[in-house]
């Protein structure tokens, strides 16, 4: 019998739920349209697809003509549908309830859209928890792709991994394919002739006896998007050459995964650890321990044992993000809690728009970081926290809430304060000198204190490095982003410095020193929309009415010096044109400027983005020093400077006795797209 072996070629498309437009038809022009183009041309070359949930409708309502190219390679056999989470969330960190809504929503999307359901389905970051299992198979998913190092964590050896093998959890079986990391470093990364070559010599290492399989499933971002991809992809013909010299190869056969699940017998029984992929591993820990494990991988590549061993070599898991990054925790615990509040409801009361934006919730994007901008994205938290705060407004309308409560949201053991009138919400950190950490306009669908701590990240040493080659590679082909070290923006010592305190609203300072407030309880019915905190020389008062959100200071007789109040608002245009300080009738400046004012009285921050705008008005003058916050981040295209936010500082001698700050949070009325009334 000749040698053969199957090919089982993927792709994922995918891009988060409130990206920019402009990314979008960057995407679609550079990467989607070219790929399916290419692609229809080679009927015989059979290929899987996974488009999210969320992109799969853009798509439809913004390019159906490429969308009609894709349901006739569905039509005609050619491409086999894989399914998911609709918004393309970590299963693993959603409840199993949702997770079933999730997948049975995509896979009701796939028929209806294009005419399959599907039997296999990705796996957000191929985040692996046996946990998954059973919603899945109840899903009738009968086959899910991880990476091979999954396998390699388990025990298994490279040359076992050719073909798929089977799991079960709770009395539920699924069976699971090994990516391969060789194929996805090498594809398209390779000139086409090597990477072909490649998969013929999968075809003499098969040690199983079983027909053996070369398996690829990884982002088509990486053919058009990533740096210099479209060039050498499209312009230089590599997609072309490479299904070219698959199709006349007598050793290779383009197969679908469900072809050859049907045909092929299952390797035996495995049981993964929970994991990920490699270089997830080390962006899940904090930057001390990452650089560590990052050294420990270079001195095992350089002693030569690295690659027969790596799986004993082991990071983070990816749900270390919730607890490395407090923002990233308090937005899946916000999300859980929804999700509990939607369950509860009886099922007459629960409509398809709650379901929609509790998933919208959950999209994973916004919720990690690491290679890809991710948790640094104002723009992605933002539409998180809007899906939260519609969702929140919408079950209120059903059950409301308290206007005033306590709960440990984010499970550190002290609980927050929530305060709520049904047009704003402020919660207030108890325990972190009664600092707001989240305010919400359910008008604006706006959370205005979701702002991020400036933190030490692991790639900072190699901006401190700055290695002469932009990304150190060298060789046929091109390099990988994970092998490229630029710069979008040029970024200082200064830019990288750690925040000794919580980026929210009203973080306040006497002579320079933050103060700590205590939380007494008081008798006031939960009917009161205010709460007070105290400290040895100020008691602090928070109160809602309305859209109104009011901070009132009263000094000690014996306190002298100078108080300052800081206020860190997330404002939607950051340093956008959009974005405007009026100022007694004037624009001083935008977001994205100093500005520097004595004796301010109020001041508003007018947002195009935000259709609406911030009204400050202090009860004393006060000294303002405004500018913009910046962290610096790390994407597949380098390292770059992003605003996360306006921060405030307000300033009085405390010989003022007592004083008053207030925030009016109001949708746009007469002032529009930039003009003054």
């Amino acid at each position: 019998m000749s040698r053969s072996v199957s090919l089982l070629f993927g792709v994922h498309a995918h891009q988060p739920v409130g990206n920019f437009p402009e990314v979008l038809a960057d995407a679609h022009l550079r990467c989607y349209q070219p790929f399916l183009q290419v692609l229809h041309r080679y009927p015989s070359f059979c290929f899987a697809v996974h488009i999210s949930g969320w992109l799969l409708d853009y798509l439809f309502d913004h390019y159906p003509e490429d969308m009609a190219l894709l349901r006739d390679m569905v039509m005609r056999g050619q491409v086999e549908l894989f399914g998911a989470g609709d918004t393309e969330p970590v299963l693993a960190a959603i409840p199993n309830r949702d997770r079933i809504g999730q997948i049975q929503t995509f896979s009701d999307k796939l028929e209806r859209k294009l005419g399959r359901r599907p039997q296999g389905a990705w796996l957000t970051e191929r985040v692996w928890e046996a946990t998954v299992v059973p919603a899945l198979a109840d899903c009738g998913i009968r086959y899910v792709i991880v990476d091979d190092y999954h396998f390699l964590c388990a025990g298994k050896t490279a040359a076992e991994l050719d073909g798929y093998f089977t799991t079960e959890e709770d009395e539920r079986k699924l069976d699971l394919f090994p990516i391969s990391e060789a194929l996805r470093y090498r594809l398209p990364f390779s000139p086409a002739d090597e990477a072909v070559a490649y998969i013929e010599s999968l075809a003499e290492n098969s040690t199983t006896g079983h027909g053996n399989a070369a398996v690829y499933f990884d982002d088509i971002e990486k053919f058009g998007i990533w740096p210099e991809t479209y060039q050498w992809v499209y312009e230089k013909g590599w997609l072309d050459n490479f299904i070219q010299g698959v199709l006349a190869s007598p050793i290779i056969r383009p197969q679908h995964y469900r072809d050859y699940h049907a045909a092929e017998k299952t390797r035996g029984v495995v049981y993964l650890p929970t994991t990920s992929y490699m270089e997830m591993n080390e962006w899940t820990l904090p930057a001390g321990p990452a650089n560590i494990y990052a050294d420990l991988v270079q001195q095992a590549k350089a002693v030569g044992w690295y690659d027969g061993n790596k799986a004993f070599l082991r990071g983070g898991i990816w749900k270390n993000f919730f607890s490395r990054y407090p923002e990233s925790n308090w937005m899946h615990k916000r999300m859980l809690g929804l999700s509990r509040r939607l369950a509860s409801l009886p099922e007459r009361q629960r409509s398809v728009a709650m379901k929609h934006k509790l998933y919208e919730s959950q999209a994973n994007d916004a919720y990690w970081h690491g290679l890809f901008g991710g948790l640094y994205l104002p723009h992605l938290r933002r539409a998180v926290f809007k899906a939260i705060v519609e969702l929140e407004a919408m079950l209120d309308a059903c059950a409301p809430r308290p206007t005033r409560f306590l709960e440990d949201t984010d499970l550190d053991g002290i609980e927050e304060m929530y305060l709520q009138t049904g047009k704003i919400q402020a919660v207030l950190k108890m325990n972190d000198g009664g600092i707001i950490c989240e305010l919400d306009s359910y008008l604006l669908t706006h959370n205005f204190g979701d702002t991020l701590r400036r933190q030490v990240e692991h790639y900072y040493r190699k901006i401190h490095q700055r290695e002469d080659s932009p990304h150190g590679y060298s060789g046929a082909g091109i390099a990988s982003a994970h092998e490229r070290l630029s710069f979008k923006n040029k970024i200082t010592a200064g830019d990288m410095v750690a925040d000794d305190h919580a980026r929210g609203l009203f973080v306040d300072r006497l002579n320079g020193d933050f103060i700590t407030y205590r939380h007494e309880p008081s008798s006031a019915d939960d009917s009161t929309c205010q709460t007070e905190v105290y400290s040895q020389y100020v008691k602090k008062s928070i109160a809602l009415a309305g859209n109104w959100l009011q901070v009132s200071y009263l000094f000690a007789a014996e306190a002298e010096g100078v108080f300052c109040t800081e206020i860190n608002l997330a404002m939607p245009s950051c340093d956008g044109w959009g974005g405007r300080y009026i100022y007694r009738g004037q624009i001083p400046g935008g977001f994205g400027q100093l500005l520097e004012l004595s004796a301010m009285t109020d001041i508003t921050l007018d947002d195009d983005v935000l259709g609406g705008s911030v009204e400050l008005k202090v009860s004393v003058p006060a000294e303002l020093h405004a500018q913009p916050y910046y962290s610096v981040s790390q994407s597949e295209e380098g390292f770059e400077k992003i605003m996360q936010a306006v921060t405030l500082k307000l300033q009085w001698p405390v010989m003022v006795g007592a004083l008053v700050v207030s925030l009016a949070i109001n949708a746009r009325q007469n002032v529009v797209a930039g003009h003054l009334p």
